[in-house]
């Protein structure tokens, strides 16, 4: 466990910096173009571009198939250098060719994403798309490298390095204001302009793939160009990533018709740059709890499935549920009180905050769900199962179209205003990862048998009974500030001291509640919070 613990703490604080640098660039962004504006809508498709490209032609196969292939291939006589020496070379040029064709059709791109923008909008996106889509490749290169140290237990790196890119595009954004001035959302858009922000976009990507090649030594691989793609093992990566492949494209499709339908709500509502915003404060605690934590029990689930150590895999199924339950069951209840001032950390008013706040709690619904998908998706991974996960997420696909289908259709008839379009399909979404979470639990206890569902459900009820009263212990203190009148919500800077307020009182309420309850599972969260302490271990 202490293994664990370690590796937990140091991805844990990689990511907490990471995602506080990530938030600071989201504001700065915000400042230069605006919330909810078309020109920020139109920059925030392009930018998503790469992003969707990336996930469909590698992210499915490397997260899913790479870490529990190179765990085996340390055992071949050459340590796994042959392996990762043809994969290496395999994926340089998939990611090359496919990094200039996507940029030749940016064009036709963005109209597929966002049919509903003026002519005007969609030109700037494209412009902006120009610059952006490069980054396909450089993704590509840091998923790569990233994952082959992850594999071999060198966890650091990957998670500190995008802090760099943070800062690289902070100071892009920052130059840009200078040079350009704020607010710019509505004036007319130059060349300079637009290679300025997207292309820092850009060299962000590109710096954080450097810094991270620095570290590979610590692999102990010696990688070299490889195009002779047989002999080991990349078929049955082949055979094993076609499913993965066909999950992310669905999965994508879903995406695709989410953003068509964003596309209709106007300026001065929330929309795809406001969903985008969200999204990252929803993704806060998930990165912050679930990675850090569940990355190394992932590690470890592919060593205990790959040894037929079958007993030992049910029992970190468990553990690692109610580990990832305790925090992410307190973090939601946390979050949610204080939707509105963390809202307005990426809005340019209170009103707008208050409107995009629906948007986040919507996501929030599904925050507990996807805790335990990543513990029960992965292990059908280490057990080179990827069918069974297609068909679950193709399910929750499905889910997701109805219903943005069915939003699509409530705004057409005028049940749903544009104001709350972008938090119905949120919701959408997450009623969907609800279902897909009940299915993919079913059958993989079918799989394995017997996985304690009972023991880690009775968990998870226990730190919802606790987090009720945080909530609103939560909630009082956000009324006592002001509400959606008071100071919390006046500005950026005060709407993130007001959100961490109510958050950590929240957070002690749960606490304490949970000590009450006697819940097991508070001990080892304290074990894991005690080792980010100065001066622990």
């Amino acid at each position: 466990m202490s293994g664990i613990g370690r590796a937990s703490v140091l991805i844990g604080a990689g990511t907490i910096v990471s995602r506080l640098t990530g938030f600071l660039r989201a504001v700065v962004l915000v400042s230069a173009v605006g919330a909810f504006s078309s020109a920020g809508n139109a920059f925030a498709i392009a930018n998503q571009l790469p992003n969707n490209i990336y996930a469909i032609i590698s992210t499915g196969l490397l997260s899913a198939i790479v870490v529990p292939q190179i765990v085996k291939a340390a055992a071949h006589d050459d340590g796994g250098r042959a392996f990762v020496s043809k994969l290496f070379t395999l994926g340089a040029v998939v990611l090359l060719v496919t990094t200039v064709v996507a940029t030749l059709a940016a064009p036709w791109l963005v109209a597929l994403y966002a049919p509903e923008y003026p002519p005007e909008q969609q030109a700037l996106a494209t412009a902006f798309a120009y610059w952006c889509l490069p980054q396909i490749l450089f993704y590509g290169l840091f998923a790569l490298v990233g994952e082959s140290l992850n594999a071999r237990r060198v966890y650091g790196p990957y998670t500190w390095a995008p802090i760099v890119n943070n800062l690289v595009s902070i100071a892009g954004f920052l130059m840009f204001i200078w040079m350009f001035g704020s607010g710019t959302a509505d004036t007319a858009w130059t060349p300079d302009m637009i290679a300025l922000l997207a292309g820092t976009a850009t060299v962000g990507i590109v710096v954080q793939t450097v810094i991270l090649f620095a570290f590979w030594r610590k692999t102990g691989l010696h990688v070299r160009p490889d195009f002779r793609w047989r002999g080991v093992g990349l078929g049955q990566i082949g055979q094993l990533a076609g499913w993965t492949f066909l999950m992310v494209v669905a999965g994508q499709l879903a995406g695709l018709v989410q953003s068509r339908v964003l596309s209709l709500i106007p300026d001065d509502d929330p929309g795809f740059f406001a969903s985008q915003n969200a999204w990252l404060l929803f993704m806060l605690p998930y990165s912050i709890i679930v990675l850090s934590i569940g990355t190394p029990y992932f590690t470890r689930l592919s060593e205990h499935a790959a040894a037929g150590r079958h007993e030992e895999v049910r029992s970190d199924i468990g553990r690692s549920i109610r580990t990832l339950g305790v925090f992410v069951v307190g973090a939601t209840a946390a979050l949610a009180v204080a939707a509105v001032p963390a809202s307005r950390i990426f809005t340019g008013s209170a009103a707008e905050a208050e409107i995009a706040s629906a948007v986040l709690l919507c996501y929030l619904i599904s925050l507990v769900p996807l805790a335990v998908l990543f513990v029960v998706q992965r292990t059908f991974y280490v057990y080179d199962d990827t069918r069974t996960p297609f068909f679950f997420t193709v399910l929750q696909c499905v889910l997701v179209v109805l219903t943005a289908w069915g939003a699509q259709w409530a705004f057409g008839a005028d049940v749903l205003t544009p104001t709350y379009l972008a938090a119905a399909v949120a919701l959408g979404q997450s009623l969907a990862t609800v279902v897909q979470v009940i299915v993919a639990t079913w059958l993989l206890r079918r799989k394995l048998g017997d996985i304690g569902i009972g023991s880690w459900m009775l968990s998870l009820g226990r730190f919802v009974l606790a987090a009720l009263p945080a909530a609103g212990a939560g909630w009082l203190v956000f009324l006592w500030l002001g509400g959606v009148d008071g100071w919390t919500v006046s500005d950026k800077l005060l709407g993130a001291v007001g959100a961490a307020i109510i958050g950590v009182v929240a957070l002690i309420v749960y606490v304490a509640f949970l000590a009450l309850l006697r819940a097991p599972e508070l001990s080892v969260a304290s074990q894991l919070v005690r080792r980010l302490l100065p001066g622990t271990r």
